[in-house]
């Protein structure tokens, strides 16, 4: 059985930005969030990419401001959160 989509979003975010499996997901944001800049944001969307197997639109990559949005986006783009 594979990882759910929760823990391959969490996975993506804790590759991408350096982040603690044990932190706080949900008050993430970009700019707010330590290390989230625009660097770490581009390996972020390549981390999600890869984990769901999807190509994220670029006006969705610009959207992408926060973990609630990612959540949203990536249940857009086949990714499963129920």
């Amino acid at each position: 059985m594979g990882s759910s989509s929760m823990e391959k979003l969490k996975n993506a975010f804790v590759n991408a930005l350096g982040v603690s499996p044990n932190d706080d997901f949900e008050s993430m944001a970009y700019g707010q969030t330590s290390g989230w800049d625009s660097v770490a944001h581009m390996t972020l969307i390549n981390e999600i990419e890869r984990a769901f197997e999807i190509m994220l639109p670029t006006d969705e990559v610009i959207a992408m401001s926060s973990f609630q949005k990612a959540k949203e986006i990536v249940a857009r783009n086949g990714g499963s959160f129920a």
